[in-house]
């Protein structure tokens, strides 16, 4: 963002670059008609880097305004304003602009790759009707004999005037669009194109703001067509085309995106490219498309960035994420005063009987609950459906049922902009940032969201007194003081964190939730977002979701626990902790259904060793998940994992198959390292992985589901015949040509687990394979895993522990990463004082 830089700065080197320009040129044999196609092909660029660059939309169908324009001036000089220059050219503002909206409003509805389609359709029909529509297009003829008349003294007619006229209309779109960029409008669309959810969850009407950049971005590109039209005195289909809309874009990403002149720079470029190589071949825009792809894949910055590229090699800046050190926290500061709601009674939050579904899955049931002052917590095992519930709170989903009501008013189905506006907002599990943004931008952005004139393009953000205090203080409240120009996304994972939590508090809450603010953190980390959760609550009404349940109870005033999607019970923390049924769902029974093979469990711990994981350290981007984690596996055992709800299990068998790289440690298969090979080479040496939710390939059938588990993998001696898996799995061979997708979950959990084995497996790893299965089928997948011990040893990741701890023979605890406990599962199994020690709080 630009709000670094002197404002004039762009503007200046605006003017000294259109200064020079005809001057470059013409050393180079060019003639100031070329110089006049620079500029107005930068005007044109200028407008789409808009969408592209700032508001991150790409289109593929911007020539279309790009043509329109032209055949604006032309019709309205051959047909209405005779000889005139000003009011074609108005016209063509005017016309441009309703399009705009016209066709924003309409394509703006898909995200992503359909918005694009969407433009390039509007390119293609535009081309076609065009080029059809003879009686008013002049059709492949064109509209010619346009007229460049006097204004006042200056001779349109002249190039060298001409050139002069539009230059200076090219500095004044420029001098526009800087005013647009620096304003809150300019930053809500960079916020859009760096976390479009993250802005609407901050109160950001994302498609209003999306739209109004779609209509300045079609007007300023179809001004520039209007002028092309006087340059060359003719309109044609041809800038219509999907062609030159793929050049303009070019032009774009050539010159640079994230710079308010990079375009300018493609521009020329393109110029200079079709002059001078056109000389010497007819076919210079296969050059061009080759230099496009070789900017996309050695300087996706573009030429802007080629310098940078150049200064940072020379003179390596220092990394932002060790500036965490420089910040100065002050320990006790109250919540900043623009959070206090002086005067305001604190803002109730009541939810009453929400359900959502997710086709045959029934995420949430009937959850209610009730906040209005303090820490109201709400946990869980695995799969309780508190995220979900949190999402339906905070508006990223509608619920089917049920009511949400926050001061008295009903908020269930508003938009989570709408939401926000109205005093609920939250935080994110994986946190959610403007990366690319700094500190101080992030938390600005909300403040900016809750003022008058959030989106207004009136004035700069520099000069909004009040939005810059109010984020200084919460900076300052936060910790994060000293380090604030750091970019967000190179922070520590504590400094996200933090972050994260100070863009939901920048949006002055009446009611904050905040969705596992402790996960991930260093202890001292954790002490001081506990300490800041606690000042909060005083003022501000907070619903937490937490697994971390000492901490939890300690600071929670009232406590709801879910299991399976509904509530289980709500209380205090004492009522919490003596509960027989939450110590169950954490805990087990100690009767399982079903009762497994481990009597051998001796000789298998003699057996000989198949996997050896030791010392791994593994992250998600800046969070350390798994601390020096080991576990060994010997041939013909099933060993469970076990740990609370992101302790690191899943994340294990991730590292385990490839799909996380681990950082430190090795990993050992019969004795060949599989630290550092990639997903697809691990499981061609026998690892199989059963996700966590199957991942069955949808709309394919259950032997085409099989036949890929086998594709690419050595069949050498490989035991798991088609015969043999039916062994095992007598159902799946009744269901070969049904559509996985369409089986219930115990089939299509049997399914999933063929399809690992389809292939010559030594190892298999089991990701809640039991999860959201009837009991009768948890007892036949149980009795087949039970079998399966003969043939493969298996990793299990299980959060019912009465099943699996009667399956395993042995078993390890994670907690936050590292193993605190290994042994036999028979001692936990059998003695629930015993595991309550190991596992409950």
């Amino acid at each position: 963002m630009q709000s670094h830089h002197s404002p004039y700065r762009a503007l200046g080197m605006a003017a000294l670059g259109l200064a020079v320009l005809p001057f470059a040129l013409s050393a180079l044999g060019l003639t100031p008609a070329s110089a006049t196609d620079v500029v107005i092909f930068a005007i044109a660029a200028l407008g789409l880097n808009l969408l592209v660059g700032y508001t991150g939309l790409t289109s593929f169908g911007h020539g279309a305004f790009f043509g329109l324009g032209a055949y604006a001036v032309a019709l309205s000089q051959t047909h209405w304003f005779r000889g005139q220059f000003v009011a074609p050219l108005l016209l063509c503002i005017a016309f441009s602009a309703l399009l705009a909206l016209a066709v924003g409003a309409l394509i703006l509805r898909r995200r992503g790759v359909y918005f694009s389609l969407l433009t390039l359709a509007f390119s293609a029909l535009t081309f076609s009707v065009a080029f059809r529509w003879t009686s008013m297009t002049g059709g492949e003829n064109g509209i010619g004999n346009l007229v460049r008349p006097n204004i006042g003294p200056l001779n349109l007619e002249s190039p060298t005037t001409y050139l002069a006229l539009v230059s200076l209309i090219g500095l004044a779109v420029v001098a526009l669009l800087q005013v647009v960029l620096r304003s809150p409008f300019g930053h809500a669309m960079v916020a859009i194109r760096e976390n479009e959810q993250r802005a609407q969850f901050q109160g950001f009407n994302t498609q209003r703001v999306k739209l109004g950049a779609f209509v300045l971005s079609g007007t300023v590109t179809g001004l520039a067509g209007g002028l092309l039209a006087f340059h060359h005195r003719f309109a044609s289909a041809d800038p219509t085309s999907v062609a030159f809309s793929g050049e303009l874009l070019a032009m774009v990403v050539i010159g640079g995106m994230r710079g308010l002149l990079g375009p300018v720079l493609g521009a020329l470029f393109y110029i200079l490219f079709r002059e001078l190589l056109s000389i010497w071949t007819p076919n210079w825009l296969l050059y061009f498309g080759l230099a496009f792809v070789c900017f996309i894949l050695f300087s996706p910055t573009g030429l802007i960035g080629v310098w940078s590229r150049i200064r940072q090699a020379l003179w390596p800046a220092p990394k932002d994420e060790a500036a965490m050190s420089a910040r100065k926290t002050y320990a006790g500061l109250p919540l900043p005063e623009f959070l206090l709601h002086a005067g305001g009674r604190p803002m109730a939050l009541e939810v009453k009987d929400i359900a959502k579904g997710f086709g045959a899955v029934k995420a949430v049931r009937d959850v209610s609950l009730n906040l209005s002052t303090g820490i109201h917590a709400l946990i869980g095992p695995n799969g309780a459906g508190k995220t979900t519930a949190f999402h339906l709170i905070s508006g990223m989903f509608p619920p089917d049922q049920g009511s949400i009501t926050l001061g008295g008013e009903s908020i269930a189905g508003l938009g989570a902009h709408a939401i926000c506006r109205r005093g609920l907002t939250r935080s994110f599990q994986i946190t959610n940032l403007f990366r690319g943004l700094s500190i101080h931008e992030n938390i600005r952005l909300s403040v900016q969201a809750r003022h008058q004139g959030a989106t207004s393009v009136l004035h700069s953000v520099q000069s909004d007194t009040a939005v810059n205090q109010e984020t200084r203080e919460l900076i300052k409240f936060l910790g994060l003081e000293g380090i604030e120009g750091a970019q967000a996304g190179s922070l520590s994972y504590g400094g996200q964190r933090l972050v994260d939590m100070g863009i939901a508090l920048a949006s002055k809450p009446r009611v904050l939730l905040l969705d596992e603010p402790l996960a991930g953190l260093a202890t001292a980390e954790r002490e001081r977002v506990c300490a800041l959760i606690e000042t909060v609550a005083r003022a501000v009404p907070v619903l937490i979701v937490e697994h971390d349940i000492d901490r939890v109870l300690a600071f929670s005033q009232r406590i709801t626990v879910m299991a399976d999607g509904a509530v289980l019970m709500s209380g205090d923390a004492d009522q919490v902790r003596t509960d027989r049924r939450v110590q169950e769902i954490y805990t087990g029974t100690g009767v399982p259904l079903v009762q497994g093979n481990t009597a051998d469990t001796a000789a298998h711990s003699e057996g000989p060793l198949l996997l050896d994981f030791s010392g791994v350290d593994a992250y998600y981007g800046k969070s350390h998940i798994l601390n020096q984690a080991s576990l060994q596996v010997r041939r013909g055992e099933i060993v469970a994992l076990l740990g609370r709800n992101g302790a690191g299990k899943s994340t294990l068998l991730k590292t385990l198959v490839g799909l996380v790289q681990p950082r430190t440690g090795h990993i050992l298969l019969d004795t060949r390292a599989l630290h550092g090979m990639a997903a697809p080479d691990i499981a061609r040496l026998g690892v199989g992985y059963v996700p966590q939710g199957r991942g069955l390939f949808a709309g394919m059938t259950v032997a085409e589901n099989l036949s890929l588990g086998r594709l690419s993998r050595p069949q050498d001696g490989n035991t798991w015949t088609d015969e043999k898996i039916f062994e095992f799995f007598p159902r799946v061979k009744e269901r070969l040509q049904q559509p996985a997708d369409l089986l219930s979950g115990g089939e299509q959990q049997m399914v999933a687990v063929a399809r690992a084995l389809a292939a010559n497996v030594k190892l298999l790893l089991l990701d809640e394979p039991f999860e959201g299965l009837a009991p009768a089928v948890t007892q036949d997948l149980f009795r087949v895993f039970d079998r399966l011990r003969a043939e493969v040893s298996i990793i299990i990741v299980e959060h019912n522990l009465d099943l699996v701890l009667a399956l395993a023979n042995r078993c390890y605890v994670l907690e936050r990463g590292a193993v605190v406990h290994e042994g036999p599962s028979q001692p936990l199994l059998t003695d629930l004082d015993y595991r309550k020690k190991i596992l409950w709080l």
